[in-house]
């Protein structure tokens, strides 16, 4: 019998096709509270000469870069797929993410050498100001934290954006502590550790973004799903004889893709009940798994067909 072959696009029809809620709004508001924050500390760290105060007004400009890199793609990921781009511009997010984990790790990496170069250094730094103009942007981040927390889930590019405010606060919160610590015993040292240590909460956070925005480009398996579980569910479905080819993929941190073949019993071509098995197919990876595969490609195959193919089956 000759191969049945279909295509099953999940509960939600043609996925790819619907629009979601990028986070332009909450990009937007972040990136004019970023910018009026940036202008603040850098003016600070002009008058008070403070490293750590520069250092976070470094990564307040990384910020701002990769706030508009994030609300740049953040916009064309809405755009309508088309016969060039049959998945839009969904992996624009991704780009931005790698985009913003990069700039973070060689800011972080300028800012620890710079420091540990000023340790030894004395500097006379005014921890009057330096406290005044902490508090700011400490104020100004804590508002992009609240615009931003509650979209931080839903893409790549959000949850860049948000680490990247957060890293900024805490950021802000280490040169309150170094102009508190200068303030009471003169340890002006206190502004380079301050400075370290911000890089070293940068770096750690800017690794795993990077790893998780390539994971999308390397077309890994979503982290949170067990592929030999899926399998093994498909497998144990009436009719369905082996599953191979299985692949699971994102086209962008939101949008999970599946392809397998799937061997059924012959009677399903001869009775009519391969489109009743597809539905059930589809409507399994949809609901069953911690990751809903809203579109699922799937080739329905008779033990025949299995031994005219000449790939390798995974």
């Amino acid at each position: 019998m000759a191969a049945h072959d279909d295509h099953a696009h999940g509960a939600g029809g043609h996925a790819h096709a619907r629009r979601t809620d990028a986070g332009t709004g909450r990009l937007a508001v972040a990136l004019g509270i970023t910018l009026a924050v940036l202008v603040a500390e850098l003016v600070g760290a002009w008058l008070t000469g403070s490293l750590a105060l520069l250092t976070d007004a470094a990564h307040m400009v990384t910020d701002a870069v990769g706030l508009g890199i994030a609300l740049a793609a953040a916009a064309m990921t809405t755009s309508r797929p088309n016969d060039r781009r049959t998945w839009g511009l969904r992996r624009a997010e991704v780009v931005a993410a790698l985009a913003q984990a990069l700039l973070l790790i060689v800011v972080a990496v300028f800012v620890v050498v710079e420091a540990i170069g000023r340790l030894g250094e004395a500097a006379e730094i005014p921890p009057g100001p330096l406290l005044a103009f902490a508090v700011v942007g400490l104020a100004g981040n804590a508002a992009a934290i609240a615009v931003l927390a509650g979209g931080r889930g839903r893409t790549l590019n959000l949850r860049g954006a948000f680490l990247e405010v957060v890293g900024d606060a805490l950021g802000s919160v280490a040169v309150i502590v170094a102009a508190i610590v200068i303030w009471a015993t003169g340890f002006a040292a206190a502004d380079s550790i301050a400075a370290i240590l911000i890089g070293a909460f940068i770096v750690p956070r800017a690794i795993r973004l990077l790893w998780d925005a390539l994971g999308v480009v390397l077309e890994m398996t979503p982290k949170d799903l067990d592929l030999g579980s899926v399998r093994a569910h498909l497998e144990a479905m009436d009719d369905v004889r082996e599953v191979h080819d299985l692949h699971v993929s994102r086209i962008s941190s939101d949008l999970p893709v599946l392809t397998a073949h799937v061997v059924v019993a012959d009677a399903c071509f001869r009775d009519g009940r391969s489109p009743e098995l597809l539905r059930r197919l589809q409507e399994c990876v949809a609901e069953h798994f911690p990751v809903s595969i809203e579109h699922s490609t799937f080739q329905l195959e008779s033990d025949a067909h299995r031994g005219e193919e000449h790939v390798a089956h995974a």
